[in-house]
């Protein structure tokens, strides 16, 4: 089994900034991609940014110029550097990741495309 978990969400005024941590965990044999989506209220969730499968980064036109998202891959972790917030940048952040693991550490390699976190609330204040 693998997991992903977002830390570093809270409430924030307009123009300031937080960074989000995204951790992942279990017998991972490689993490094929790792990313933002966030949903607010009444809304559907949305790519924010991601790195792809093949290492590049994609944000959301909402929020480049203002987002920076990075990794370690040593930790298995993806950050989300986020600056002059927004009202509207208010969401719940998920985490998403699609990782091939192995299951009971042995040969078997399977893929998960999906392996969402819990989220992590954001709330920006005026």
């Amino acid at each position: 089994q693998v997991h992903v978990v977002e830390s570093g969400g809270g409430l924030v005024q307009a123009g300031g900034s937080l960074r989000l941590s995204c951790a992942a965990s279990g017998t991972i044999f490689n993490i094929n991609a790792m990313g933002w989506y966030r949903q607010a209220s009444g809304k559907e969730r949305a790519l924010v940014a991601t790195f792809t499968s093949g290492g590049s980064t994609i944000y959301a036109d909402p929020v480049k110029g203002r987002f920076i998202i990075s990794r370690d891959s040593a930790k298995n972790t993806v950050y989300l550097q986020m600056n002059s917030l927004k009202l509207e940048d208010t969401a719940v952040y998920y985490c998403k990741a699609d990782i091939t693991y192995a299951p009971g550490g042995g040969q078997l390699r399977l893929r998960d495309p999906a392996v969402w976190g819990q989220g992590t609330q954001v709330t920006v204040s005026s």
